[in-house]
């Protein structure tokens, strides 16, 4: 059995099952998310067509990974999709150079993301479109309205959130059904508590962002996290996962990566169960 497939899977939106371990194509892109990672596209391609092969079945991007890098190798690698897969991409926002990002949510601009991303993943329809900010600048009703219309016309199959609060995704829920939530959050970063209690009490999958501290977890992080690797005979990056898959059935983590060694590794921590005294030394870390 392939790691991925050793955990119980999820069901966005209650009728598009995924197993909860997928992967984020962050990692296919070059620094501050600008440019492709890897001047040989092929590596990423094989990559991702790698993660399926080992049983991922949700893959998260975003039109401004890149910008349309990210889209452009999914496509490229996995297209046409096979049954069961999942693609997941975000818009809202647009980008002028590395690390600079611009949140842009009238609805003009989100259907033209949207439709753009259509083409560039070569699909009629995203199981999985997630507004990558909410825009100060515009009512929610209208930005989550411009995605119900996308909805109702086919385009979207469940819509999500990236980084919310609490009392944001109480407002939304009022407006449109929302099946995820996209937040950072590791086992040293619990900010979003709240907002993971809300999701286990409506049913929402929560996706953690750099679900490893954005490397930080995998190179080491305290003497608890790298005892219980120890004990395992794994990394801490793999607790740190594993620590996520334990701690919440709604977190589906979606680790990056450009390197086969280090996805192999990260799929792996499906595997991993913890003990109820790792669990008691790691949720203290926080």
């Amino acid at each position: 059995m392939d790691a991925a497939t050793a955990l119980p899977g999820f069901s966005l939106g209650g009728d598009l099952p995924v197993r909860r371990l997928g992967f984020g194509t962050g990692g296919l892109v070059g620094p501050g998310y600008w440019g492709p990672r890897h001047d040989d596209p092929h590596r990423s391609v094989a990559l991702l067509r790698r993660a399926v092969d080992h049983g991922v079945t949700l893959i998260d991007t975003a039109d401004n990974y890149g910008p349309d890098v990210a889209e452009e190798l999914v496509a490229r690698a996995l297209h046409p999709y096979p049954e069961g897969l999942v693609i997941a991409t975000k818009g809202g926002v647009i980008r002028t150079g590395p690390d600079r990002w611009h949140i842009a949510g009238r609805p003009a601009n989100l259907r033209a993301m949207c439709e753009a991303s259509l083409r560039r993943l070569r699909t009629d329809a995203l199981g999985l479109y997630q507004l990558h900010r909410l825009d100060p600048d515009v009512p929610m009703a209208d930005q989550l309205g411009a995605l119900l219309d996308l909805q109702r016309e086919g385009k979207i199959r469940h819509i999500g959130l990236d980084s919310i609060d609490a009392a944001e995704l109480t407002r939304a829920r009022e407006i449109a059904p929302i099946a995820s939530v996209q937040n950072r959050y590791n086992v040293l970063d619990r900010a979003a508590e709240d907002v993971l209690e809300l999701c286990e009490q409506q049913g929402i999958a929560f996706l953690p962002w750099f679900p490893l501290g954005n490397g930080a977890l995998a190179g080491g992080a305290g003497d608890a996290l790298g005892a219980v690797a120890a004990r395992h005979g794994a990394t801490t990056g793999q607790i740190a996962l594993a620590w996520l898959l334990h701690h919440s059935p709604v977190l589906l983590p979606t680790p990056g990566t450009g390197s086969p060694a280090h996805l192999d590794e990260n799929l792996a921590a499906g595997r991993i169960a913890l003990t109820e005294g790792d669990l008691a030394l790691l949720d203290a870390l926080a």
